[in-house]
């Protein structure tokens, strides 16, 4: 039985397509479901859903025998473990800093101002503001990131952006983009090895697959 890791939402949503590829239809939708094991067309393969920043610990400790799971969170978990053959150029968007609309963040850069960092991705904010001499507190958020700049909880907020829409929408701006995120194929290093016969062709087949990335 091979397993694979998937998170509901857009990384399901757009996973679908590479799987048809590769001849593998998931036989429910798991908003109108409450299991957490899917079956699939393929006797030999299901789908078990965990929440995203999970699918590298499922992973890399054999719950999973590989899965779809952002950049980001490959950065904050740190991708120990884990064998990345393909960047599937799916559920694009970015890491960027955002501050409240009247608060000069470029102006208390260069006063060399401490900022207070609202963010779950403290890995990259960290590694981020090092790298221009900024110094930051970080405040560690797990949702509702927007809030902390309006609460006065925090200067600027590190987080995902898409449209920018929710940014908008609460009176933040975009200051600075930090990188660009995707979704990655994860695999486990013994299940490549001991499945590699199952695995080995579920790869090219998302391969052959990939839609060409566009910048967001």
């Amino acid at each position: 039985m091979l397993t694979l890791a998937l998170s509901k939402g857009r990384i399901f949503d757009e996973t679908l397509p590479l799987l048809r590829a590769a001849g593998i239809e998931v036989l429910e939708d798991p908003e109108k479901s409450r299991k957490l094991i899917l079956e699939t067309s393929h006797p030999g393969v299901r789908v078990v859903l965990v929440r995203a920043s999970d699918v590298p610990t499922y992973v890399e400790y054999g719950g999973a025998d590989l899965g779809v799971t952002g950049k980001d969170t490959l950065i904050e978990h740190g991708g120990h473990g884990l064998y990345q053959p393909l960047d599937l150029n799916i559920s694009r968007c970015r890491v960027s800093v955002a501050v409240r609309a009247d608060f000069d963040y470029a102006w208390a850069v260069r006063q060399g101002s401490r900022l207070k960092v609202a963010t779950k991705y403290t890995s990259i904010a960290r590694e981020f503001f090092a790298s221009k001499g900024v110094h930051v507190d970080l405040i560690k958020l797990y949702g509702s990131m927007e809030l902390a700049p309006l609460t006065g909880l925090a200067d600027a907020i590190v987080d995902l952006v898409s449209t920018g829409n929710t940014l908008k929408a609460n009176h933040l701006v975009e200051v600075e983009r930090i990188m660009d995120i995707s979704a990655r194929l994860v695999v486990n290093q013994a299940s490549l090895k001991l499945k590699q016969a199952v695995i080995r062709p579920l790869i090219e087949a998302f391969a052959g697959a990939i839609q060409p990335g566009v910048t967001p």
